[in-house]
């Protein structure tokens, strides 16, 4: 349980899935103008910071070197560091090679694993349940044997003898065609029957009301898809969307409060 307590007059943010890098420089140049624009907003009354994954299309951390670019975004998030912002960061696929630089950087909170967070206002407490959400819920063994993987030290170290330049332009690649393809052939609707991470939630939420600590809110990213799903009578299912969708429409935050939590989309600058 990570507990956080939020000042009077603050606010929490949550966001996931920007996939800076893809498909290209230009694009994401764009998409991270627009989240400096996002995260000026966060500086002025934000407390707490929840990323919850893929912040990058791809992050591998070399001994002594990080993936070229997004030196606007990251030195924007150390800046709302120095302001007092606590941040917290979940591992995503894309960035599963996320160590301890951000750490150091920026005095970031980094997780690997869904967890339950304890937010404290002045008002209310809200408790809530937290990941990025790949390889939860039922099917998709092709894609968890892959993750054990790609997070074995074998292969984190197989891969840092490659030179950066080819590492990175590789990962890219592999990155690039699939996301493409999805967009190409769109994604697959949100159907509540047969959502996976929807599967997994209410799997975690039917344990909780079992034991009377129902969350009030089960937030993933990962899906791509915009998602307020009802869960019993006082909470709901929340997936954050992504930020490379055309014209930002499936770019989407929470923002917490000491009186509610609210879904909302961006608009962009």
């Amino acid at each position: 349980m990570i507990e956080i307590q939020i000042p009077k007059g603050k606010k929490a943010y949550f966001a996931s899935d920007f996939h800076l890098g893809f498909p290209n420089p230009q694009e994401s140049r764009l998409r991270e103008r627009n989240l400096m624009a996002w995260l000026s907003q966060v500086e002025k009354d934000g407390s707490a910071l929840f990323l919850l994954g893929d912040l990058f299309d791809f992050w591998f951390e070399y001994s002594e070197v990080v993936p070229k670019g997004f030196v606007r975004f990251l030195g924007k998030l150390g800046e709302l560091s120095d302001r007092g912002v606590a941040i917290h960061i979940w591992v995503g696929n894309h960035d599963l090679w996320m160590f301890d630089y951000l750490k150091k950087e920026i005095s970031a909170h980094i997780y690997r694993v869904p967890l339950k967070v304890k937010i404290s206002t002045t008002d209310r407490n809200y408790q809530l349940f937290m990941g990025h959400g790949d390889g939860l819920g039922p099917g998709d063994a092709g894609y968890k044997v892959l993750k054990k993987i790609f997070v074995h030290p074998l292969s984190n170290l197989l891969f840092k003898i490659l030179h950066p330049d080819l590492g990175v332009k590789l990962a890219f690649f592999w990155s690039n065609t699939r996301k493409t393809n999805t967009i190409l052939l769109g994604e697959v609707p949100f159907d509540p029957k047969t959502d996976f991470i929807l599967s997994y939630i209410k799997g975690v939420y039917q344990q909780d009301l079992a034991l009377g600590a129902v969350c009030d809110a089960y937030i993933m990213g990962h899906r791509h898809h915009p998602i307020e799903y009802p869960l019993g009578q006082e909470s709901r299912y929340f997936n954050l969307g992504d930020w490379f969708s055309p014209n930002f429409k499936n770019a989407y935050y929470i923002v917490l409060d000491e009186k509610n939590l609210e879904f909302n989309h961006y608009t962009s600058v």
